[in-house]
């Protein structure tokens, strides 16, 4: 086992995702200023429906019928041992956010809300989420980024049961038949994208739609290059937008890169459109479906030789919602308790190919998953997305999806990204 994983790479800080990071979704993120409105006058204290005692309801994006399986059996594990009957309710991931705003102003907001990571300092900051160690949760055993991670101004707001990042993957016959190693450098990956860019086969994939897919793939490269989202038209930042542009001019990436989510970069791996690709661990269950594709997963890689490639944790955090009931709300914190336990987080990371959050139980999924090594590595250096922007973060999000668009589509990375620090910083 790597000691480099079990010692630092789950105490890196910060950062979904989104699992999309959710990873696995077409998020769109939704303005902080009005998410902020709705739910501070949503009169969140107070419970305005009548509930069943022992029946609790945990929302959640888990409409994959995988995923809601394997949440449908930890909780039926949890309800079990805590003598109550627990309900999911999963809806699109991009429709978590609105359909708890709604729930909120009808005061029927389930007891438990599955939010992307990304999203939950908006609902935290108006104050619609209970701090789970006033529950009784302990993070003793979560390493300090990923106890950021679930964290809004200090305060624990949401229990990660795992994380994730972005990766390398690539079409290990596809690159053996071209005669080229896996890239490590911008350099590399250029020149061999290129080489590996013939036919209906581009060398790579990745997303850069209108939507937060798109912002959570282009961290990698804004971050490993100095860059900030706090500066979106810095040198660095446009300079590493200029880098997807050039990829793009190589004809190495397809024009349709700018409308594509996560999960349409993978189904154009899978087809052999691609001969690598920037994705997620969402996405190995279904990699693994193809017998035939023999694929590899390396880190993304970096502007120069030797450095860490730093890409976004992202994940999924559970929360209890502030209704009002306080004895609700503690035995809904003792059914997070139970979800994210040591034995939970590593049978649903096992099953998801997700990083568990606890640092014992990661260090088993380590042995357990070799292959994933580069992962794991990956998700050492990785950062939150909301780590230095709390709530701001879906308008620098937002500004940045309109600067693709603009920037892949003719205009130069400069002015798209200064109209982007404009509408970042303004909201329009």
């Amino acid at each position: 086992m790597s000691k480099r994983f079990t010692s630092l790479a789950l105490t890196a800080h910060p950062p979904a995702a989104a699992r999309r990071g959710r990873g696995r979704s077409h998020r769109v993120v939704a303005p902080f200023t009005a998410v902020s409105v709705l739910v501070a006058g949503a009169a969140l204290a107070g419970c305005g429906q009548q509930r069943d005692a022992d029946t609790y309801t945990v929302m959640n994006s888990s409409t994959d019928e995988s995923y809601h399986r394997w949440d449908a059996e930890a909780m039926a594990r949890c309800g079990k041992e805590l003598g109550v009957t627990i309900e999911q309710q999963s809806v699109p991931a991009a429709q978590v956010m609105t359909k708890a705003l709604r729930m909120a102003s009808s005061k029927s907001l389930p007891d438990i809300v599955q939010f992307d990571a990304s999203e939950m300092p908006t609902f935290a900051d108006a104050g619609g989420l209970v701090d789970l160690r006033t529950l009784g949760l302990s993070t003793d055993d979560i390493p300090d980024g990923i106890v950021d991670f679930g964290s809004y101004k200090g305060t624990y707001y949401g229990a990660a049961r795992s994380v994730n990042t972005l990766a390398l993957f690539y079409n290990k016959d596809v690159l053996d038949k071209a005669g080229v190693k896996v890239p490590t450098t911008w350099a590399e990956l250029r020149q061999t994208a290129k080489k590996l860019t013939r036919g209906k086969q581009y060398g790579l994939a990745l997303s850069a739609g209108g939507a937060e897919d798109g912002v959570f793939q282009f961290t990698p490269f804004m971050w490993s290059n100095g860059g900030d989202e706090t500066d979106l038209d810095n040198p660095k930042v446009v300079e590493a937008l200029d880098y997807w542009k050039s990829l793009l001019k190589d004809r190495s990436l397809s024009k349709s890169t700018v409308n594509w989510t996560q999960a349409d970069v993978n189904d154009q791996f899978m087809a052999g459109n691609a001969a690598m690709m920037i994705n997620g661990p969402w996405q190995v269950e279904t990699l693994n479906s193809d017998k035939s594709l023999h694929w590899g997963i390396a880190p993304i890689p970096v502007p120069e030789a030797g450095e860490d490639s730093v890409g976004p944790l992202g994940g999924a955090v559970l929360t209890v919602p502030n209704t009002g009931d306080e004895a609700r709300e503690k035995t809904a914190g003792k059914i997070v308790a139970c979800l994210a336990s040591e034995k939970e987080q590593l049978t649903y990371a096992l099953n998801s190919w997700m990083v568990p959050a606890n640092a014992n139980a990661a260090a088993v999924w380590r042995e357990r998953v070799p292959e994933l090594d580069s992962l794991a590595d990956q998700v050492a250096v990785a950062r939150s997305r909301t780590a230095k922007l709390g709530a701001g973060w879906s308008s620098v999000s937002l500004a940045l999806q309109s600067a693709f668009q603009s920037a892949l589509t003719g205009q130069s990375s400069e002015t798209a990204l200064k109209r982007a620090q404009q509408r970042a910083t303004s909201g329009n």
